[in-house]
Protein backbone atom coordinates (compact mmCIF):
# COMPACT_ATOMS: atom_id res chain seq x y z
CA UNK A 1 0.00 0.00 0.00
CA UNK A 2 2.31 2.29 0.87
CA UNK A 3 4.62 1.71 -2.46
CA UNK A 4 1.52 2.65 -3.92
CA UNK A 5 0.62 5.48 -2.51
CA UNK A 6 4.28 6.99 -2.96
CA UNK A 7 3.90 6.15 -6.72
CA UNK A 8 0.33 8.11 -7.14
CA UNK A 9 1.85 11.09 -5.10
CA UNK A 10 4.77 11.04 -7.73
CA UNK A 11 2.22 10.95 -10.22
CA UNK A 12 -0.21 13.50 -8.63
CA UNK A 13 3.14 15.96 -7.97
CA UNK A 14 4.26 15.35 -11.87
CA UNK A 15 0.49 16.92 -12.71
CA UNK A 16 0.51 19.56 -10.50
CA UNK A 17 4.02 20.89 -12.13
CA UNK A 18 2.63 20.33 -15.23
CA UNK A 19 -0.42 21.75 -14.78
CA UNK A 20 1.07 24.95 -12.72
CA UNK A 21 4.22 25.44 -14.96
CA UNK A 22 6.67 25.14 -12.47
CA UNK A 23 9.89 24.38 -14.23
CA UNK A 24 11.92 23.32 -10.57
CA UNK A 25 10.76 20.86 -8.28
CA UNK A 26 9.93 22.18 -5.23
CA UNK A 27 10.97 20.72 -2.17
CA UNK A 28 8.74 18.80 0.02
CA UNK A 29 8.28 16.73 3.09
CA UNK A 30 7.91 13.51 2.05
CA UNK A 31 6.23 12.31 5.02
CA UNK A 32 4.06 15.54 4.55
CA UNK A 33 3.02 14.59 0.87
CA UNK A 34 2.02 11.04 1.80
CA UNK A 35 -0.17 12.64 5.07
CA UNK A 36 -1.70 15.01 2.32
CA UNK A 37 -2.22 12.50 -0.30
CA UNK A 38 -4.66 10.49 2.07
CA UNK A 39 -6.68 13.03 3.17
CA UNK A 40 -7.55 13.78 -0.15
CA UNK A 41 -8.41 10.17 -0.60
CA UNK A 42 -10.81 10.26 2.47
CA UNK A 43 -12.34 13.64 1.24
CA UNK A 44 -12.54 12.52 -2.90
CA UNK A 45 -11.77 8.85 -3.40
CA UNK A 46 -13.66 6.08 -4.68
CA UNK A 47 -15.08 3.86 -1.75
CA UNK A 48 -12.78 1.49 -2.81
CA UNK A 49 -9.16 3.80 -2.83
CA UNK A 50 -11.01 4.70 1.04
CA UNK A 51 -11.62 0.89 1.65
CA UNK A 52 -8.25 -0.03 0.63
CA UNK A 53 -6.27 3.15 2.37
CA UNK A 54 -8.04 2.24 5.75
CA UNK A 55 -7.59 -1.44 5.89
CA UNK A 56 -3.69 -1.10 5.84
CA UNK A 57 -3.26 1.12 8.35
CA UNK A 58 -1.79 -0.31 11.37
CA UNK A 59 -3.21 2.17 13.91
CA UNK A 60 -6.43 2.57 15.35
CA UNK A 61 -9.06 4.91 14.96
CA UNK A 62 -10.64 7.08 17.28
CA UNK A 63 -13.79 9.17 15.82
CA UNK A 64 -14.85 12.42 18.74
CA UNK A 65 -15.56 15.37 18.84
CA UNK A 66 -15.94 15.23 15.27
CA UNK A 67 -12.18 14.17 14.66
CA UNK A 68 -10.50 11.43 13.58
CA UNK A 69 -7.25 10.14 15.49
CA UNK A 70 -4.73 7.72 14.82
CA UNK A 71 -3.38 5.74 18.38
CA UNK A 72 -0.45 3.31 17.49
CA UNK A 73 -1.13 -0.41 18.67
Amino acid sequence: MKKHLEEEVKRFNKFQKSVFGVKESLKTDHDMDMRNYAKYLLREGSKTEKRELLSNLKSRIIYEDKELRLISS
